[in-house]
């Protein structure tokens, strides 16, 4: 089931960014904020899902994928990935082992990064 959520989560967010006709400056202030807090969900995601037994770089990756379809200029690139950092960040300072509100966590996570790209395959991905 995990893995299912992760491939959807991952196939609207390529489906998101590589879509549409505007130009990316017009796009960029429409949905930046959703896209800075889904690099935070993708930058939590990788500490606590391989903090409680997920090994690899998949929610890493994600993110270099969103990097990678937006193209964004230096100063918008450095703004995205202080996001991941941000969300990886805040869970590293307050969890070291996987408890049960790290589980809990994860599928709120999960569940608000899913809600958070199917909206931006909606608005912006024609």
């Amino acid at each position: 089931m995990e893995f299912r959520k992760t491939r959807l989560l991952a196939l609207a967010l390529a489906t998101a960014m590589s879509a549409g006709t505007m130009s990316a400056r017009a796009v960029e202030a429409q949905y930046e904020p959703q896209l800075l807090r889904l690099a935070e969900l993708f930058g939590s995601l990788h500490y606590l899902r391989n903090l409680c037994g997920e090994m690899g770089n998949a929610w890493r990756e994600h993110m270099e994928s969103l990097l990678v379809h937006e193209e964004p200029e230096p100063e918008r690139r450095a703004r995205l990935v202080a996001s991941f950092n941000h969300g990886y960040r805040s869970f590293g300072s307050v969890y070291t082992t996987c408890t049960a509100s790290a589980v809990e966590a994860i599928e709120r996570y999960m569940l608000e990064g899913e809600t958070l790209t199917k909206d931006l395959v909606t608005r912006y991905g024609n």
